[in-house]
């Protein structure tokens, strides 16, 4: 899906370093606004990206484009007491965080901000690459983080949307979520392009997105 030359894995890599621990320190700090502190207390309210970034989710972004960081460990029932949306908003955070990155990223494209101040070479991206890549990158972490399975950040939100009924439904399937998304992953990849649901939900889409606010 990603052509993976070495201007591409660096920036891969610097997108790593920036837009998932800029994630997961979101989901943090909503939290800690809404009085948890958990997140506090186990070292997640830091940009440091060693305590984000979890070795599958991290080399699953660098060889294909999408993955994930540690889930941000938060008090469930002290946020409902502060309020029914909390965990819905400290959930969307994440998620939020990265359209913010995209529309930043897609600014400097658009503006030639740092062009005239980037070296590269064949080997290193251009400021135009980097930035194309930023955003559309970012946008599938908004977008794959939607997703109403867990462990993904959707799941939350759409859990304050449902009656109690379709709440327990929810989570008498959130011990399988891993699953289902790996199988999500496994058929775009060996589907032969005849189906491929995660390309159909979110690549394309972000791929949409990214044309309209890069201006290609």
């Amino acid at each position: 899906m990603f052509t993976l030359d070495t201007a591409t894995f660096i920036t891969f890599a610097i997108i790593l370093f920036v837009s998932l621990p800029a994630h997961e320190l979101a989901h943090a700090a909503m939290a800690t606004a809404f009085g948890d502190p958990t997140p506090r207390l186990q070292g997640r309210l830091t940009f440091n990206p060693l305590r984000h970034l979890d070795p599958m989710g991290s080399l699953l972004l660098l060889v294909a484009g999408f993955g994930w960081a540690k889930p941000v460990q938060v008090d469930p029932a002290l946020l409902r007491q502060r309020s029914p949306a909390a965990l819905a908003l400290v959930s969307v955070a994440g998620p939020g965080t990265n359209l913010l990155l995209a529309l930043l990223g897609s600014a400097l494209f658009r503006l030639h901000v740092l062009s005239l101040y980037w070296t590269y070479s064949s080997s290193f991206p251009s400021a135009g690459q980097f930035f194309s890549e930023f955003v559309l990158i970012n946008l599938v972490l908004m977008l794959f983080n939607l997703i109403p399975i867990a462990p993904l950040d959707g799941e939350e939100v759409l859990a304050v949307f449902l009656p109690p009924a379709g709440q327990r439904a929810l989570a008498s399937v959130r011990p399988y979520g891993m699953y289902v998304l790996l199988a999500l992953v496994l058929v775009g990849q060996f589907g032969g392009g005849r189906f491929n649901p995660l390309g159909t939900i979110i690549f394309n889409p972000a791929k949409w997105l990214a044309r309209h606010l890069i201006g290609l």
